[in-house]
């Protein structure tokens, strides 16, 4: 089934030519069924290029799905047209009273300040709280996995010695859980960031359990309330040339960053990529989708709480 795209969207083109099932909005409406009314809060400088990324992530499902993009009002981007802005994203103020089946929270690149340092913070703790009443699941993405997990159970990131930074290996906890249905036992997926969460914090918080962990990157999926909150601590939203972006920005730029591990061939940032996480990531939406929202949002949407 398609996804329901608002009619201009730049992502369309895009996907279509991928041969990724898109409908927009004008032949959307002449179809009767009830479709997943999902929200993404885009936190990510690159807009278009997330959207894209997630729309190809949430297209892989026969289900139909209705997208709304979601902006901070207290904060304006600087890689993102307004007039992009102002024709694909709603203001938490004109969805407040509207109720959803999902919900995905990005990124954002704010990690070295402490939560209450960024601008925009007291809005972002607003729209948790309200995800919690008005969504049947939110999927919370690196930053906002952090900031999700430190607002609604105090639990801390810390600070790391250099960017974890690469593709690293995952193991699941309890393999029968649905969200891992069709997972291999290792299993990979993408980080970039300069902050971790730890397990031991996890152990004294009630109700929040680890669903996956990296050798090397640590704690990467945590679920809370049987599914109502998925927090995800890497990206793997990203396509194959996301990290070789960062790596090849932040070298022109002077920053300190190392080659992306277990990335390039012989970690040769000239050759061309390894793609070696798409299976998972194609999981992991389809069987959140499936799952944690559609099989437990009501039909009548407005009797979620």
């Amino acid at each position: 089934m398609p996804l329901n795209l608002p009619d201009g969207l730049p992502a369309i083109d895009l996907l279509r030519e991928e041969n990724i099932f898109v409908i927009d909005q004008t032949r959307a409406e002449h179809q009767d069924i009830r479709p997943l009314k999902i929200v993404i809060l885009n936190l990510m400088p690159l807009k278009i290029a997330t959207e894209t990324d997630l729309l190809r992530l949430l297209s892989n499902t026969p289900l139909q799905i209705e997208i709304d993009f979601l902006q901070i009002e207290g904060h304006t981007p600087k890689n993102t047209s307004k007039d992009h802005l102002k024709s694909f994203y709603l203001t938490f103020e004109q969805i407040k009273k509207k109720k959803f089946d999902g919900m995905i929270i990005t990124g954002a690149p704010v990690e070295h300040l402490p939560f209450e340092e960024v601008d925009y913070w007291d809005e972002i703790r607003e729209i948790f709280d309200w995800a919690h009443q008005h969504v049947t699941s939110t999927m919370f993405i690196c930053w906002a996995s952090q900031a999700g997990l430190y607002h609604h159970y105090g639990i801390p990131k810390y600070p790391l010695g250099k960017k974890m930074f690469g593709v690293f290996d995952h193991t699941v906890t309890d393999k029968k859980l649905p969200l891992f249905r069709g997972f291999d036992d290792i299993y990979r997926a993408p980080h970039s960031r300069h902050t971790e969460l730890k397990a031991k914090d996890f152990a004294s918080v009630p109700g929040v359990k680890i669903l996956s962990v990296s050798d090397q990157a640590g704690v990467y999926m945590a679920i809370a309330e049987n599914g109502k909150q998925i927090f995800v601590t890497g990206h793997p939203e990203y396509s194959l040339r996301t990290l070789d972006r960062e790596y090849k920005r932040d070298s022109e730029k002077g920053l300190p960053i190392e080659v992306p591990k277990n990335y390039y061939p012989h970690d040769n940032p000239e050759s061309r990529p390894i793609l070696s996480w798409r299976s998972h990531a194609n999981l992991l939406f389809m069987n959140w989708l499936n799952y944690y929202v559609y099989q437990e949002t009501p039909y009548d949407i407005q009797n979620i709480s």
